[in-house]
């Protein structure tokens, strides 16, 4: 082992070592010359402007994670202000002066969280309620049946405008003639948002707050279209007559061709997805090409793409301008502007709008001589797409479509595929060599995507599909070169009623990639279903893509300690053994069979998640049968041995109360109540949905509400129900539902990929 020695200190007891590391004079002096070196080149190769872009995005966590109530938005703007008014004094100090800098971005990554909440603030409804509901139809989304409505509200019930939801959504069955801006009347069931369905779970309360959103339901009864008491705003005469003109594009797609590969081929070119069946968007995950249904970054690049190569090629055509013009930048303009257009007619997905401004930083940069596709411009796209939006920071969208593209951008010059080309050979040898270069391209450039995308498609949806470099690499060549040229050629067609052709030639492309994609469907295990692991994996594994994509030079194998430490925490996580929904409505137990089996009604969607989280393929109907149940309630044995009861009726307390050893219920449960662990309708109004894990002694609780900070997506009537114990106020004009009811209308919308661009 060498000669070892011992190196006393005061603070320190002797420590062995070999000689050439045991001193620190002998290695620390290296190890520092090694770093700066480093550092030297990321700064020479312009890679530390990327890290701008991360401190931004941990400002905006720590402002989502840490913050109670709503900070002073001036408060982290003085910070910011503050750290570039120290910046001149620092001189050639250039560790501090990167310290400020990352300073300065945390800071305004925290106000650009808090001055976007302050922007969307607007009122949440506070309790479940059916009352009159007068608005005008901002968007509609039709269905296989009926539609679903964003509805920005005139009056509901008897609500004044501190309490009345600006907007709500809503869906109905029974078809009607409605259309974007019509002024509907009708009777609504409307509740809050509904908040996470598991803990660590997808909040659909936070997203709908940010879009605006104050309460989701359904029309029941007559829907009336009347005259408007007010003129319509301008706003909403422009969106509505988008929308309506994305309804009349998406039927007329639909109707060149027919079945779902119109519904498909629709939802390609308008974003309208609610024609497509669930069979087909199973069938299209399965494949792992979902991403190519939702506009994003797919088709905003294919779009700006189609216009640059057609102009660029035409003008190559004049030999004046090919000769004196530079036809490139002209092409890349009229790029930007026709991709913005269609950004805008496709209704301004969140997705779609960061992908435009991804895609048109890189368009100006052929505009200023720079290159299009870096690291720095990635970054300026983050920034300026965090500063709209910060919340989306959180979501799979974001994290995915600029995760897969630093993978991309890192790995680009093994992606080009030179590896076939022969220079100076025959004619066949060089076409067979461009050939597998583009395979070969294709095949790589897929794999990094789905590598760098992983971590963030299984945290949010605890799936994997193994064959999705298959799918990827099937489909995306008929996306690219026959599907979203069809879709540019057919819009500039449509307003001359040209389009039929096109749209039937495009469905072609799109009915083979659904044989593809029910192809590779068919395949054993085509989707994988892993259990859901925690934020601190996560973290780590995102901390590992960030150090393994920004660095160019050696600092990248910092990445390998914070991946290997997420993979490890991911593959540990442990499973909850009981499941409990927000509003009690049901839960879902792990028996003496090992699987969850359902007691009560939960919606389908909460079972959904549930199954998800815990690793199981099966679907919600498979979970019925496993508990004894009866008009009172649910019982079943859990693997341990302790009795679990379910109460739906409260003549079932007494008997459930004396026997069990955890008790669940929708109702008030009375006290005292000799279960070991009550878990009712007040309990839950504080903590939200509950999941506990069986351990030897007291099980171990989690809460989707753990935090228990006061969050302005969070609805006021379960804050009101923590105040008064339970008890809920109630509003005039709202008829309380009772929890044994109906089960919620189909309000869920469960996060997909909707981008890997």
């Amino acid at each position: 082992m060498g000669e070892l020695r011992t190196r006393f200190s005061g603070r320190a007891l002797a420590v062995l070592a070999p000689a050439r590391l045991a001193t620190p004079v002998a290695w620390m002096p290296a190890a520092r010359a090694f770093v700066i070196g480093e550092l030297a080149q990321e700064a020479e190769q312009r890679r530390l402007f990327p890290w701008i872009a991360v401190a931004f995005g941990c400002g905006i966590l720590i402002f989502f994670t840490a913050t109670d109530g709503l900070p002073n938005v001036w408060a982290p703007l003085i910070a910011a202000v503050a750290c570039l008014a120290v910046l001149p004094f620092l001189g050639a100090h250039p560790l501090g002066r990167a310290a400020l800098i990352a300073l300065c971005a945390v800071a305004s990554g925290f106000a650009s969280g808090t001055w976007r909440v302050a922007q969307v603030a607007s009122p949440i409804l506070s309790r479940t309620s059916i009352a009159p509901l007068t608005g005008f139809i901002e968007a509609l989304d039709e269905r296989e049946e009926g539609a679903r409505l964003i509805v920005r509200v005139s009056t509901f019930g008897t609500l004044g405008a501190q309490d009345r939801p600006a907007r709500v959504r809503v869906s109905f069955r029974k078809p009607h003639a409605l259309k974007p801006g019509d002024f509907i009347a009708a009777t609504a069931r409307l509740l809050p948002p509904p908040e996470a369905a598991r803990p660590g779970g997808y909040d659909f309360a936070r997203d709908a707050f940010f879009r605006g959103i104050g309460a989701v339901g359904s029309l029941l009864g007559k829907i009336e279209v009347r005259t408007p008491p007010v003129p319509v705003p301008l706003d909403l005469r422009l969106a509505a007559a988008i929308d309506d003109a994305r309804n009349g594009l998406t039927r007329r797609i639909t109707d060149a061709n027919g079945g779902q590969a119109g519904a498909v081929a629709a939802a390609l070119v308008t974003g309208k997805r609610g024609l497509i069946t669930q069979e087909t968007n199973d069938v299209l995950r399965a494949a792992d090409i979902y991403h190519v249904v939702s506009i994003s970054g797919l088709h905003m690049v294919l779009a700006a793409g189609v216009v640059f190569w057609l102009l660029r090629a035409g003008l190559a055509l004049i030999p004046y301008a090919a000769l004196h013009l530079p036809i490139k930048k002209y092409a890349a303009a009229v790029a930007m502007v026709g991709v913005t257009a269609y950004c805008a007619f496709s209704g301004w997905d969140i997705a779609a709008e960061r992908s435009l401004i991804m895609t048109l930083i890189m368009l100006g940069a052929i505009l200023v001589d720079r290159p299009a596709l870096s690291m720095r411009n990635l970054a300026l796209a983050a920034l300026i797409a965090l500063a709209r939006e910060p919340e989306g920071l959180l979501g799979p969208s974001f994290q995915m479509s600029f995760g897969a593209v630093a993978g991309l951008i890192a790995c680009a010059r093994w992606l080009n595929g030179r590896f076939f080309r022969r220079e100076g050979t025959g004619w066949l040898a060089r076409n067979i060599g461009l050939a597998l270069s583009a395979v070969f391209g294709t095949l790589l450039t897929t794999l990094v995507a789905q590598i760098a995308t992983a971590p963030f498609a299984t945290f949010h949806f605890q799936t994997i599909q193994p064959f999705g470099l298959i799918g990827n690499a099937l489909t995306l060549p008929l996306v690219s070169l026959a599907v979203m040229p069809s879709a540019v050629i057919g819009i500039l067609a449509y307003p001359f009623a040209l389009d039929l052709p096109i749209w039937w030639t495009m469905g072609l492309a799109v009915r083979g990639m659904l044989m593809i994609s029910t192809w590779i469907s068919g395949f054993g295990q085509a989707t994988l279903v892993v259990p859901a692991f925690g934020a601190g994996a996560m973290m780590l594994l995102a901390t590992g893509l960030l150090l393994a994509t920004l660095p160019v030079s050696r600092l990248r194998w910092l990445a390998v300690g914070p991946a290997i430490l997420g993979v490890g925490f991911a593959a540990a996580s442990e499973r909850y053994d009981i499941y409990i929904d927000r509003d009690g409505n049901g839960a879902a137990v792990r028996d003496r069979s090992g699987r969850l089996v359902a007691l009560g009604k939960p919606p389908a969607f909460v079972l959904e998640q549930w199954l998800k989280a815990d690793g199981d393929p099966r679907k919600p109907a498979d979970l019925a049968g496993g508990a004894s149940c009866d008009r009172l309630g649910c019982t079943v044995e859990a693997f341990d041995g302790r009795k679990i009861a379910w109460v739906k009726d409260k003549r079932a307390f007494p008997e459930d109360c004396a026997r069990a050893d955890l008790l669940m219920t929708p109702r008030f449960a009375p006290q005292p109540c000799a279960a070991a662990l009550v878990i009712d309708r007040a309990y839950l109004g504080r903590y939200g949905a509950t999941a506990l894990r069986l351990t030897k002694g007291t099980p171990l609780v989690a809460h989707a509400r753990a935090d228990r900070r006061s969050l302005p997506w969070r609805s006021r009537g379960r804050l009101e129900a923590e105040d008064t114990g339970g008890a809920i106020p109630r509003t005039a004009n709202q008829v309380p539902l009772n929890p044994n009811g109906p089960e919620e209308p189909d309000v869920f919308v469960e996060p997909s990929p909707e981008s890997l661009q």
